[in-house]
């Protein structure tokens, strides 16, 4: 069974930094791609970034340059570092490997 669990929120100021952790496990993680989604209050879910098993990385436009996803393969951990955050990244983010989601953990940025 696989599971996810997602950590690292909070609340921030515009501008600041946070950086989101994705632990998985219940299945071979070097093999699996992983995305991060994040779904704001009244809107659609929608994918924020993603990285391949060879680590090929994908983005939103509206996050470009601002965030950066990576992997760690022995720590069964995907990362997702958030720089510059906006108000408009508040958000529950979610973690996703295959169909299997996480809970979430929420973002808030906000003066």
């Amino acid at each position: 069974q696989v599971q996810l669990v997602e950590s690292g929120g909070g609340l921030v100021q515009p501008g600041g930094s946070l950086r989101l952790s994705c632990v998985v496990s219940g299945t071979i993680f070097s093999g699996r791609a992983v995305d991060w989604y994040r779904q704001a209050p009244g809107k659609e879910r929608e994918l924020v970034a993603g990285i391949t098993m060879g680590r090929n990385t994908n983005y939103a436009d509206s996050v470009k340059g601002r965030f950066t996803i990576s992997r760690d393969n022995a720590e069964n951990t995907v990362y997702l570092q958030m720089n510059s955050l906006k108000p408009e990244d508040t958000a529950v983010y979610y973690c996703k490997v295959g169909v299997n989601w996480g809970r979430g953990t929420q973002v808030t940025v906000s003066s």
